[in-house]
């Protein structure tokens, strides 16, 4: 049995759930909030989430593109997340890391927006757009007619860049600058597993600020 570990607004818990709903993978949620917290921590003390609990092998297993390598391994389905071919396994493994610096770098955006007044760092939020306009310099040069970001079809890079996007876009514009993004975003949206995700998250909203 599996076992995930996140929150319903969390943009890394999404790319997990992503490939999970991509294959129709059983497993069960367990939302980290106050009533799980303790539990949670003493699993896995760095309070990074999700984390994936696999009872039949008995692994516990951390870090986003680590779980969907080991789902694409132990519980393959109808979409594969990683290539056969070597070059190409690496290329979706390389543009999976560009879209998590996206998703790392919006969320200093996101977070100052729920910091306290006082407390907010509005240089670091500027540097932080800064970044993330250059990252979407880099995606758009890559994007084509394609309906995915590398391989020819869905993929661990594509997984991780419907959160990145979706989240980064609503706190930094794309202005009309980068129409192959848009356009990328609106096929990753039209994903039945990405746009359950979201769904399944939308009456929490309220709580975070960009979303």
């Amino acid at each position: 049995m599996l076992t995930l570990y996140g929150h319903p607004i969390s943009s890394y818990t999404w790319k997990v759930l992503t490939a999970l709903y991509e294959n129709t993978t059983p497993f069960e949620f367990i939302t980290v909030d106050q009533n799980t917290y303790v539990d949670f921590i003493a699993l896995w003390p760095m309070g990074k989430f999700p984390i994936l609990l696999d009872s039949d092998r008995k692994r516990m297993v951390t870090e986003t593109s680590v779980i969907i390598e080991y789902l694409d391994a132990y519980y393959p389905g109808k979409t594969r997340f990683i290539p056969t071919d070597l070059d190409a396994a690496l290329e979706v493994r390389r543009w999976d890391r560009v879209f998590d610096h996206l998703n790392t770098t919006m969320s200093k955006v996101v977070v100052d927006n729920i910091r306290p007044e006082g407390q907010r760092d509005p240089y670091g939020v500027e540097e932080a757009k800064r970044i993330v306009r250059g990252i979407y310099a880099v995606i758009e040069a890559q994007l084509s007619h394609d309906a995915f970001i590398t391989a020819g079809s869905f993929t661990l890079a594509d997984c991780a860049a419907a959160p990145a996007i979706w989240y980064a876009t609503r706190n930094v514009p794309l202005d009309g600058a980068f129409p192959r993004i848009a356009a990328y975003l609106e096929r990753l949206k039209a994903r039945p597993a990405f746009a359950r995700a979201v769904k399944e998250s939308e009456p929490l909203f309220h709580m975070y600020p960009g979303a």
